[in-house]
């Protein structure tokens, strides 16, 4: 592999992304949630916010025209994979491709559905500009297989990146925070203005970075743990013993030892695994 001085000078040689838009007439389609990221500096600084890529191989999804795609070619990672549904914008990617060869793999596939696993080896980590309206549903599909990559760095809004690293006792404290705090250890890194994307959308972004625990924060079933979090969080301004009632609300929360007054946002993830535990307990 080329030097990162090397590489960085094959990527400036390129025309500039906004030129390669206009010749393969990429606009962006509300459809695809697309914004594009087309300020190098800031793709620059989304490919190198969670250090060392040496021999990672990264996962891009909704690639679009490249922005970010020829910030992650700078780098040291051993490979980058390209995932991009818009037929659109596959060609100014294989043009990338070509550009620094060896070392960009594009795909055409909808994220929602394709196997990360089968399109990169291990060591796997997703580094992308997820879309708005399918980038939650995205993760969570995901996190169903943790084991299956080393972490994810992602732009959100703010407010689901928000709902991600929040903390017990928060607003923004919920079945999502749960849910990724029990596979990984997640943190915000920074916020992105409305202004750096093309076209500007109405809110304001923020980049997230979750390494994969080895083993989750506590033993627990997925599934039993996201049902007790759909109760307890369906009714979040309850007290859990109402919230939790159909599954025997005051007695069961005795059984884990948690204060029957206790609302949802004042568990902690080791007391939800402990509710999702007595579940299965239960049912066995």
């Amino acid at each position: 592999m080329n030097s990162p001085e090397t590489l960085r000078r094959q990527i400036e040689a390129l025309p500039p992304l906004r030129e390669t838009i206009a010749r393969h007439q990429i606009d962006a389609r509300k459809s695809f949630g697309q914004h594009f990221l087309n300020d190098l500096n800031l793709t620059r600084r989304i490919a190198g916010a969670t250090g060392d890529l040496s021999d990672m191989h990264v996962i891009e999804i909704g690639a679009g025209p490249g922005g970010l795609t020829r910030a992650l070619l700078e780098t040291n990672a051993a490979s980058i994979t390209a995932v991009e549904r818009d037929a659109r914008c596959i060609g100014a990617l294989r043009e990338l491709a070509e550009a620094v060869p060896g070392r960009l793999t594009v795909v055409e596939a909808d994220a929602l559905t394709a196997n990360l696993v089968d399109l990169s080896p291990a060591p796997r980590r997703v580094i992308a500009n997820l879309p708005y309206n399918i980038g939650t549903q995205l993760l969570m599909n995901w996190l169903e297989t943790p084991e299956a990559f080393t972490g994810f760095t992602l732009m959100f809004q703010r407010e689901v990146a928000q709902r991600i690293t929040a903390e017990r006792g928060t607003k923004a404290y919920g079945r999502l925070s749960i849910l990724c705090q029990w596979l990984t250890e997640a943190r915000l890194l920074f916020d992105v203005s409305p202004s750096a994307f093309v076209p500007p959308p109405s809110v304001t972004s923020a980049v997230i970075a979750l390494e994969v625990r080895k083993t989750p924060l506590a033993p627990a079933r997925q599934e039993d743990l996201e049902f007790i979090t759909r109760l307890a969080f369906g009714q979040r301004r309850k007290m859990l013993r109402r919230s939790l009632h159909s599954i025997g609300g005051a007695e069961f929360l005795q059984q884990a030892d948690i204060l029957e007054t206790a609302r949802a946002e004042e568990l902690t993830v080791h007391q939800f695994c402990a509710l999702a535990n007595l579940l299965e307990a239960r049912r066995g």
